[in-house]
């Protein structure tokens, strides 16, 4: 079933647990997230980002999604992700996606603060709900996003910017990065806590691929209640293709595809596992 993002993160903070939301650009990889939830039995977030719009027609791959979540056991919810143009939200708005993300975190605070009250103001009116982002991620390795500064959510920003926009839910920067870590992670769950206290929207951690389980754990158990996959799918679908290049026989398209689909399925549902807070991570 389709349901919208809001109530969907509202059962999942009222649970202590966190959903996933999958970066998709594809009929398998939507296949593949919708298949590893079935199995695990928890919601999903199907995410397009805004960047894929010029190689995504955006209206027939949210008719896909309403239909692939109309036949599933699970939840499903739609969400456009890190979009910065008011004409991409109005367009994912009248596709019929239940959330939209309005990055405006490249402004300064106030500035944010205006361009999001309006986001919001337009996304209320047809009930589709709002994620926002104050503070930046850096770009790790194997990422496809946008270069950001790192710079981490203040807490009282946090808390005066949700205040002012209403918005529904707000990605903290906390030290995670865009793609693989560098480096050794170095999450700074201390401040997760101070935005806790500060805003009482459900909060949203970019930057899963490659965070340590028991950090994932940490943060959730702090209030994340969204947390965003994309590079570690990514490179296990392309590390599939890169063994069927270097095998001599030419297998059929569908054949691979198919089985692309799987590894995908594979390393979501570890994902979707450990979000839920299932034993059997």
């Amino acid at each position: 079933m389709l349901m919208d993002t809001r109530t969907m993160l509202a059962h999942a903070q009222a649970d202590q647990r966190a959903v996933a939301a999958f970066n998709v650009y594809s009929l398998e990889t939507v296949q593949a997230a919708v298949s590893a939830a079935e199995k695990v039995k928890q919601p999903v977030i199907i995410a397009l980002g805004e960047r894929y719009f010029g190689t995504v027609d955006v209206e027939g791959f949210a008719a896909m999604v309403r239909a692939l979540a109309a036949k599933s056991s699970v939840p499903v919810a739609l969400h456009l992700d890190h979009a910065y143009e008011k004409k991409s939200i109005i367009r994912a708005i009248r596709n019929g996606f239940t959330s939209v993300m309005y990055d405006g975190s490249k402004y300064e605070l106030e500035e944010n603060i205006a361009r999001t009250k309006e986001i919001v103001s337009i996304a209320h009116m047809v009930g589709v709900s709002v994620e926002a982002e104050i503070g930046s991620l850096a770009r790790g390795a194997f990422s496809d996003e946008e270069e950001g500064d790192g710079t981490l959510t203040d807490p009282q920003s946090a808390k005066r910017f949700v205040e002012a926009t209403e918005v529904d839910f707000l990605a903290a920067a906390i030290g995670t990065v865009h793609g693989m870590y560098t480096g050794e992670p170095n999450i700074n769950i201390g401040l997760l806590k101070q935005i806790r206290e500060a805003v009482r929207v459900p909060l949203v951690l970019h930057g899963g691929s490659g965070t340590p389980d028991e950090t994932i754990r940490e943060t959730i158990r702090n209030g994340i209640c969204k947390i965003n996959v994309n590079t570690e799918i990514s490179m296990a679908a392309v590390s599939y293709l890169k063994s069927v290049h270097e095998d001599a026989a030419i297998p059929h398209l569908s054949d691979v595809m198919a089985h692309m689909q799987g590894v995908m399925e594979t390393s979501m549902e570890r994902f979707i596992r450990l979000f839920g807070g299932c034993a059997d991570v």
